[in-house]
């Protein structure tokens, strides 16, 4: 999963802002397509790279390095762009962005790592790409009615949830870990929905960062309570674990977020929300061409169905 995606992006261009005085439809120039890309490709190949780290290191030890060391690496970043000003939040902001990376990153993203020493990479972005429809059913319980097309993309999406679980019931995969990828999609659209409920800091960025260095935390006390670092042997991981993890601190966690935080204020929410579909149709297919992971019909099928019913929710709701 990506490191933590801004979880009130519609706010990002706000009544009175440039962005949202613009008369007709904005410019996309390149700039806008190259962020965009790595967006795709970058957060779409972060399942394959925690595929990679969990081969030979412990997973959530690896998620605790990952986040730790992205923290204060956004923070270093954030500081030099906007100053130290940008840091800056009220205890009750502080509190949210806690809580809220406690369930996207330790929740949401603990999981899939958990998960993704069993479970294909390109299988489990595919189920994580479930997130929009669980955040549509979270928001219908609390009592907003979405549209018929929004209703449509969640039972569309619900049905290839079903497809995609099936090598669980036959034995293929083991159905403990799509049962925990499954689960980490509702932890992380359930903080998603608490996010748009509660006082966040108005800095998508300074918010992450209190967000990742709650779960490097966070993550790092459950690593203790599984006594992963008590079996952690430095010399036993692979060099390319090591590069993963490397990666997905610095492309994954900052090149990647900074690209999406810059198009959140340059183009529209609807090109931009696009990730939310292109991402696992990409870690699919890296998984097929680096890992050899097979493209079964479960995967094929219900990977489409789940890409299609989110395409209509997102679609219906931007």
């Amino acid at each position: 999963m990506s490191s933590s995606v801004p979880q009130r992006p519609a706010e990002t261009l706000a009544p009175g802002s440039t962005a949202a005085a613009t008369v007709g439809p904005p410019r996309i120039g390149g700039a806008v397509w190259a962020a965009l890309g790595i967006v795709y490709v970058v957060w779409g190949s972060t399942y394959l790279a925690i595929r990679v780290v969990v081969e030979t290191m412990p997973p959530l030890l690896s998620a605790s390095a990952r986040f730790s060391a992205a923290a204060p690496l956004l923070a270093l970043l954030l500081v030099w762009r906007q100053g130290v000003g940008a840091l800056r939040v009220t205890r009750r902001q502080l509190g949210s962005a806690v809580l809220v990376g406690l369930l996207l990153l330790v929740g949401g993203n603990g999981l899939v790592v958990l998960a993704e020493r069993s479970v294909p990479s390109g299988m489990a972005a595919l189920l994580v790409a479930s997130v929009p429809l669980w955040v549509v059913v979270l928001n219908l319980a609390g009592g907003r009615r979405p549209a018929v097309a929004t209703l449509a993309g969640v039972l569309l999406g619900l049905a290839g949830l079903v497809v995609l679980t099936s090598p669980g019931l036959s034995g293929q995969v083991r159905l403990g870990g799509l049962l925990s990828v499954v689960l980490g999609a509702l932890i992380w659209a359930f903080g998603s929905f608490l996010a748009g409920r509660l006082e966040m800091p108005a800095n998508a960025m300074a918010a992450s960062v209190y967000e990742m260095a709650a779960a490097g935390l966070g993550a790092g006390l459950l690593a203790v309570v599984r006594h992963e670092p008590q079996h952690f042997d430095p010399a036993a991981v692979s060099g390319r674990s090591w590069a993963a993890l490397a990666y997905l601190v610095v492309f994954g966690s900052l090149i990647a977020f900074t690209a999406y935080a810059w198009l959140l204020q340059r183009a529209p929410l609807s090109l931009v929300a696009t990730y939310a579909y292109v991402n696992p149709v990409v870690a699919v297919l890296l998984g097929w061409l680096v890992l050899a992971e097979p493209l079964t019909w479960p995967v094929l099928l219900g990977g489409a169905i789940v890409v299609s019913g989110v395409f209509l929710v997102v679609r219906a709701e931007r």
